[in-house]
């Protein structure tokens, strides 16, 4: 048994199965051994500076799979960014995870062939990676994942699911979200194949993206619940050959699966923030009965992770009573870089236990199975993804023409976040330049999509904003 790394896990699949497609796009199919060789190339690059954080900027493919086998069999973490994320985001994650190695698209062009391999530097305790989330000071905040951790997930995943050698896994997430560590480890480290679209494919009609899973004979799709709820409203295209779906990163509701239903494929809600490795939770749901508001329960906690409700003491509450969801075990990685107030949600014991407070709140059914509620704070997901829209707000109120402003999130008729901007504008604003500046700073799920002039800011009496005064943009509701 190798250590508990995603690199030496990875090399055990790859000693295992050599020959076996580990990559698979349009135009060319990377076998496991090839994909090790390719990680050995691009590390002869940098092998020697030995770097603890080293930046990914690059385009979905095998390359950009190689290069974080590298940088994690180099003993350093790497840190991922979308090539068309802001320049400025970008700058500001690589700067504060202190990067000072960057791999492009263009650092892995001419390759020569790997002429000898290296030492497996990966710890088990040393960090995997950095993903960067919304912040509620402004600024995206860093979190710290260590190697082990995911290896755990991988052995979850692959407990539950039941996947390995023959099956292959759809690449459809952002890198910078933990959908793709799900997607790109739990393939990579149970010897299954991973099929990557080209962009074209990926941000094309629905039906480019089932054709390319067609051809490819893909077995697994992963995503959030916009892109299953999509897939449902055509589940004619979905191919025969897909047997499992897994929804993540928001509520899933039984309208989103109704069609999906009647096929002969395996349905998954997890639950779980990115502060405890992907997921924490699983619920199979496409044989199950959905709570009262249409939504699925998240499940039970998943091979070495602990999931407790808990009191405003941290006290455990009795089945059926409603406190924070919290998560202990395997999962829970380091906090965040810079030590951001956020950090007051990593607990540790007197006994040295650490768990994270998720800020969710729910409660155990009499099967004992859990039920997520909602948010504690004020955190939402946009497009599957995790917004604070004071981190929104902070940044509209930096655009000098904006006197005031303020961001609130509210919910559409099938119960998707929407984010709206309440503006006191000054002379000379334009709508189309401060939407232009928040692309700018913000990636463009989190530009509010509705803007509201006001004369002023409605108070209540102690001075604060007096949010049921606030006119209510009404959105029609895409799923329900």
């Amino acid at each position: 048994m190798s250590k508990r790394t995603i690199y030496s896990r990875f090399k055990d699949m790859a000693m295992k199965y050599p020959e076996s497609p580990a990559i698979v796009e349009d135009n060319r199919t990377i076998s496991y051994a090839q994909l090790d060789a390719m990680a050995d190339a691009i590390l002869a690059r940098f092998y020697d500076k030995k770097p603890s954080f080293v930046g990914i900027v690059m385009h979905h493919g095998a390359e950009q799979i190689a290069a974080m086998l590298a940088v994690l069999k180099s003993g350093a973490a790497y840190v991922p960014a979308e090539p068309f994320l802001p320049k400025d985001r970008i700058d500001y994650m690589m700067k504060t995870a202190g990067v000072k190695l960057v791999i492009t698209d263009e650092f892995c062009e001419s390759l020569p062939p790997a002429t000898e391999t290296y030492e497996d530097r990966s710890t088990p305790d040393g960090v995997a990676y950095i993903l960067y989330t919304s912040g509620t000071t402004g600024k995206p905040k860093g979190v710290i994942q260590e190697n082990h951790s995911v290896v755990n997930y991988c052995e979850a995943f692959e407990e539950e699911m039941h996947t390995g050698p023959g099956d292959v896994m759809l690449q459809y997430s952002v890198c910078s979200f933990d959908i793709f560590v799900e997607e790109v480890f739990t393939t990579l480290l149970n010897g299954a194949a991973l099929a990557i679209p080209t962009e074209d494919v990926h941000n094309g009609p629905l039906k480019g993206l089932m054709d390319f899973c067609n051809r490819h004979k893909v077995t697994i799709l992963d995503g959030f619940p916009y892109l299953i709820a999509d897939i449902n409203r055509k589940a004619e295209m979905l191919p025969e050959s897909v047997n499992l779906i897994i929804s993540g990163g928001d509520v899933i509701r039984a309208s989103y699966i109704s069609n999906l239903r009647g096929k002969d494929v395996r349905i998954y809600n997890t639950y779980g923030p990115s502060e405890t490795c992907v997921c924490s939770n699983y619920f199979r749901v496409d044989n199950a009965t959905p709570l009262d508001d249409g939504t699925f329960s998240i499940g039970k906690a998943i091979k070495g992770v602990e999931v407790k409700i808990l009191d405003k003491e941290l006290n455990e509450v009795p089945a059926g009573m409603v406190g924070e969801i919290c998560i202990f075990g395997e999962g829970v990685n380091r906090g965040y870089l810079g030590n951001p107030p956020e950090q007051a949600n990593f607990v540790t014991l007197p006994d040295g236990t650490r768990f994270y407070r998720s800020g969710d709140l729910g409660y155990v059914m009499p099967d004992g199975n859990m039920a997520f509620l909602h948010r504690r704070d004020e955190q939402v997901m946009i497009l599957g993804k995790r917004v604070e829209p004071e981190e929104v707000e902070n940044v509209l109120n930096e655009y000098p023409e904006v006197e005031r402003g303020i961001v609130r999130a509210f919910l559409d008729e099938g119960g998707l976040h929407y984010l709206v901007a309440y503006i006191v504008p000054q002379k000379g604003f334009s709508l189309h330049d401060v939407k232009e500046y928040l692309k700018s700073k913000l990636t463009d799920f989190m530009v509010p999509e509705f803007f509201v002039e006001m004369t002023a800011l409605p108070l209540t009496h102690r001075g604060k904003i007096d949010m049921k005064a606030l006119p209510k943009v009404l959105k029609e509701g895409t799923y329900k």
